[in-house]
């Protein structure tokens, strides 16, 4: 598919959202990113639409404590969730973004597809596998981003993709696994064909109605 069709440049912040009941409107379509703290997130988000400074990056992970939502077009959005797993912050601030998380994930009609990244050199953790085996469960397409894939050399680089591609598989469901790196960019343009697959899907539900 033409990745032309989404013009990832045009992202732009709507709205932070301690909950789902202050995002806006469930309807259209959502891609949200998920991930460790530690994980490159907000540089992915950056990376992909060409925005050095769209999503916060920090030198401190787990800086990203509310739901961020950034518009592409009207009804088409990306959504860059908090970070999870990063220890050193209180145990009270830890469960409020988890409740947020799982609330978002699992009442929120609009989401369409899961981005969830993951350090190449320390992947699926134990909160990983869970996101997604929930997805698979759900039905939810899933982009498993294996970031900062840089800092391995090509071999063992291929080597870790294809062992995660065979790990992941026993959850079932849609699960794609791709090496990324926001600092050479490799996998960029991977990434932003799978998500036009995702966004422009009610685009084809529409074809497909008015050609039946």
């Amino acid at each position: 598919m033409d990745n032309k069709q989404i013009n990832f440049n045009a992202a732009r912040f709507i709205t932070s959202a301690p909950n789902i009941r202050q995002m806006p409107a469930d309807a259209g379509v959502e891609i949200a990113f998920a991930g460790r703290s530690n994980a490159g997130k907000s540089s992915a988000l950056n990376t992909i639409t060409q925005q050095k400074s769209l999503a916060r990056t920090s030198k401190t992970p787990g800086r990203t404590q509310l739901i961020n939502v950034f518009e592409l077009s009207e009804g088409r959005r990306l959504i860059d969730l908090p970070g999870y797993g990063y220890a050193k912050v209180p145990e009270e601030m830890k469960l409020k973004w988890q409740e947020a998380l799982s609330e978002y994930l699992q009442q929120r009609d609009s989401l369409k597809g899961l981005v969830v990244l993951m350090d190449i050199r320390h992947p699926l953790k134990d909160i990983d596998q869970q996101l997604l085996q929930w997805a698979s469960d759900s039905g939810l397409p899933v982009l498993a981003l294996l970031t900062k894939c840089d800092k391995l050399k090509s071999g063992a680089r291929k080597a870790e993709v294809l062992k995660v591609r065979e790990a992941v598989a026993v959850f079932g469901g849609n699960i794609r696994v791709e090496a990324f790196s926001s600092l050479k960019g490799t996998g960029v343009d991977r990434a932003r064909e799978v998500l036009t697959e995702w966004l422009l899907q009610d685009n084809a539900a529409e074809e497909q109605e008015a050609t039946a």
